[in-house]
C-alpha cells in the first residue's frame, strides 16, 4: 500500500507534466490562432467595403483593396501610416491596434489611438472605420465603411458573441446590414447625427430623417439600442479627423 507521501508526489508530479504538456500545445498552436483571428478581422473590414472573402483569400484580397491603414490620435491627427506592405509613419502597423484596449485606455483618461481603414473598390475611395460595442449578452462590434464624401454609408458590417439567435444575433444577417447603405451621418447642416437603430424606423421617422435611421431587430431591442449606441460612440471619436477632411 503507497503511503500517504507516496501519493501526494506522485499527484504533483502528474499535474507539473499535464500542465507542461498543455503549455506546449498552447504555444504550437498560438502562431495558427493568431493567423486565424487575422484573417477574420480581415474579413470583417473587406465586408464592409462589399468584399466578399473567404478564408482562403482574404490576405490576397485585403492587401489588393485595402491601399492604407493609419492610426489616429485623440486630435483626428495622423500619426500611423501602413502603406504598400510597409510601416511609413509611427511605430505600430494600425491593423494590429486593439480597439478594445484602446477605448478601454480612453474610459480611464488616457491617450489612445484609432485605427482606420482605406479602401479602393470598382474606382471608389473607402474609409472603414472599425466600432466597438455591448450588446445584450455581450460584445459587439463591426465596421463602417464611408464615402469619399465622409457623410454617406458605402457599407458595413456586424457581429457579436453572445446573441440570442433569431433576436439580437440578426445584426450580422445581410436583410439588417443592408440597411444601411445609403445613410448619412450629418445633415444638411453639417451636424452629426449618427444613425440610429430605431423600432419601426422607417414608420416613425419623418422622411428627412429616415436618411438617419434603419429599422431595429424585430424582438432584439437592446442588441438594437447596442448598435446605435455603438455607431453614435465610436464615430465620435473619429470626428476630428472626418471634419479636417471636410475642409
Amino acid at each position: 500500500m503507497y503511503s500517504n507521501a507516496y501519493v501526494f508526489r506522485y499527484a504533483a508530479i502528474m499535474v507539473i507534466l499535464v500542465a507542461a504538456a498543455l503549455a506546449s500545445v498552447a504555444m504550437l498552436l498560438k502562431p495558427a490562432q493568431d493567423r486565424n483571428v487575422a484573417i477574420e478581422k480581415m474579413r470583417n473590414i473587406l465586408a464592409a467595403a462589399n468584399v466578399e472573402a473567404t478564408a482562403e483569400n482574404a490576405i490576397e484580397l485585403f492587401d489588393q483593396y485595402i491601399v492604407e491603414e493609419e492610426a489616429l490620435d485623440p486630435q483626428g491627427e495622423v500619426v500611423g501610416i501602413y502603406k504598400k506592405q510597409k510601416l511609413e509613419k509611427g511605430d505600430i502597423r494600425p491593423f494590429e491596434i486593439n480597439l478594445k484596449e484602446e477605448l478601454y485606455k480612453q474610459h480611464k483618461g488616457d491617450e489612445f489611438i484609432l485605427p482606420l481603414y482605406i479602401a479602393e473598390v470598382n474606382g471608389k475611395r473607402l474609409y472603414i472605420f472599425p466600432m466597438q460595442g455591448r450588446g445584450l449578452w455581450g460584445p459587439v462590434y463591426g465596421n463602417l465603411a464611408l464615402e469619399e464624401d465622409f457623410n454617406t454609408v458605402a457599407g458595413s458590417m456586424f457581429g457579436h458573441d453572445k446573441e440570442t439567435p433569431g433576436l439580437g444575433a440578426e445584426i450580422d444577417q445581410p436583410m439588417f446590414e443592408s440597411q444601411f447603405m445609403g445613410k448619412k451621418i450629418f445633415d444638411d447642416k453639417g451636424n452629426f447625427t449618427s444613425i440610429k437603430v430605431l423600432k419601426g424606423a422607417s414608420k416613425v421617422l419623418s422622411a428627412d430623417q429616415l436618411i438617419h435611421g434603419v429599422d431595429a431587430i424585430s424582438g432584439g431591442t437592446i442588441t438594437s439600442n447596442g448598435v446605435s449606441e455603438m455607431i453614435e460612440s465610436n464615430l465620435k471619436n473619429y470626428l476630428d479627423f472626418i471634419k479636417k477632411q471636410k475642409i
